[in-house]
């Protein structure tokens, strides 16, 4: 995703490695913040971390990392206030939206709100404070597929609002932004798996399905009641 000053933001799961999440020499388990070109911003947060470590190799990918400590984060967006946000799944329970930070750590997989698949348990975000908590999170999950922050003016109760697209869940999140805060307002059972949700020109949402369980997934495009 490109930001208004042409930078490009990448979200980078952590592809069920673990602890490359909390590597400095690792770009999976990051929020990452390039040029358009593909080089490193002069000002990302952690550029000049080869002058303070001398154990850290300088061929690593340090300089392009915003944030770390991520699981597998689906959906990145600005806010209006150009604030970066973040929707991630969470292993078994946890899902979170993040509100994510310049150097900020997200705790993955030192903490998380879920536990691993095989029944083990995993430290909640309030045992370690040094660890940014999620600022919502979700048990039993969501499955977040896609986050976007709507803009429009044809649902005018929802502008600045994030919309998350459910897997799982078969719904559409609203979540309600507000400066550092965020808090679920509504969910929307749609009846499918959704994949996406996007903002179409003059306002109307486009929402993709997964393949539903009687035939293939639908494109729909969402307007308000008459």
């Amino acid at each position: 995703m490109f930001d208004d000053e042409g930078y490009l933001w990448i979200s980078s799961g952590d592809r069920q490695k673990f602890t490359p999440a909390q590597d400095m020499q690792a770009n999976i388990g990051k929020i990452l913040r390039l040029n358009d070109d593909g080089s490193v911003p002069e000002d990302n947060p952690f550029v000049d971390y080869i002058d303070t470590d001398p154990f850290v190799d300088d061929e690593g990918v340090y300089g392009q990392i915003w944030s770390v400590g991520h699981r597998n984060p689906l959906g990145i967006a600005f806010d209006l206030d150009g604030q970066l946000w973040n929707i991630e799944m969470g292993p078994a329970g946890g899902d979170e939206l993040n509100r994510v930070v310049r150097a900020g750590n997200y705790g993955y997989p030192v903490v998380s709100n879920g536990d691993h698949y095989d029944g083990r348990e995993i430290p909640d975000h309030d045992t370690r404070p040094e660890f940014s908590e999620p600022a919502v999170w979700w048990t039993p999950v969501i499955s977040p597929g896609d986050l976007m922050v709507y803009r429009g003016e044809l649902f005018p109760d929802w502008r600045g609002n994030a919309l998350v697209a459910g897997l799982s869940s078969r719904a559409i999140i609203r979540i309600e932004l507000d400066d550092e805060e965020a808090r679920e307002v509504e969910r929307y059972a749609m009846g499918a798996r959704i994949r996406s949700v996007v903002e179409g020109p003059e306002g109307p949402l486009w929402v993709l399905e997964d393949e539903r369980d009687d035939s293939r997934g639908r494109l729909l495009r969402l307007t308000p009641k008459n």
